[in-house]
C-alpha cells in the first residue's frame, strides 16, 4: 500500500527527520510511506494570504496520484481514534487505494484542494505544531499498522 504524506513546509529541524525516521523503519515493506514536501507561499507585507494558499494548493494537487484516495487533516474534519485509524487503513488496503495525507500550511488548504479531498481528518482539537503533525501521523500510521496485524506494540 502507497502512502504519500504530503506536506507544506520544507525546512523542519532535524529531529523531525529522526522522529519520523525511526517509525518509518519499522514500517512492513507493505506499507510504502513517503513523504512530498511543498515550499511555503510567499507571505509578506505584499503579498495576499490567498494568494500564497494558491500557490501551495497548486504544489498539493501536483503530487497527488491521479486515483489516490486524499485525506485532508483539517481541524472541521472527523476525530478517530487509533483502531478508527487503523480500520480506515484496512480499508484503503483493500479497496487497492494509494493514499495521499494532507498536511496543509500555515494558513490551511486552498478551496481548490478541499475539491479534491475525499475525506477530512482531525487528528486532534487542539492546535499542532507542523513539526509534530508529521512524527504524530507517522507513529500513528506505524501503530494503526500493528492494531491490524495483532503486534503488541499498541496496547
Amino acid at each position: 500500500m502507497k502512502i504519500q504524506i504530503i506536506a507544506v513546509g520544507q525546512k523542519m529541524p532535524d529531529w523531525v527527520k529522526t522522529g519520523c525516521d525511526e517509525y518509518l523503519k519499522r514500517m512492513p515493506r507493505e506499507y510504502d510511506v513517503k513523504f512530498v514536501e511543498i515550499p511555503v507561499g510567499l507571505r509578506s507585507k505584499n503579498a495576499s494570504i490567498a494568494k500564497a494558499k494558491k500557490q501551495e494548493g497548486e504544489g498539493i494537487l501536483n503530487a497527488i496520484g491521479r486515483d489516490d484516495w486524499v485525506v485532508a487533516l483539517d481541524l472541521k474534519g472527523k476525530i478517530w481514534s487509533t483502531e478508527q485509524l487503523a480500520s480506515q487503513l484496512d480499508g484503503w488496503r483493500m479497496d487497492g487505494h494509494s493514499v495521499s495525507i494532507l498536511i496543509g500550511g500555515p494558513d490551511g488548504f486552498d478551496d481548490s484542494v478541499f475539491q479534491r479531498v475525499n475525506q477530512r481528518w482531525g487528528l486532534s482539537n487542539l492546535t499542532l505544531p507542523h513539526p509534530l503533525v508529521r512524527i504524530l501521523l507517522v507513529e500513528q500510521i506505524y501503530r494503526a499498522h500493528t492494531i491490524l496485524s495483532n503486534h503488541p506494540y499498541h496496547k
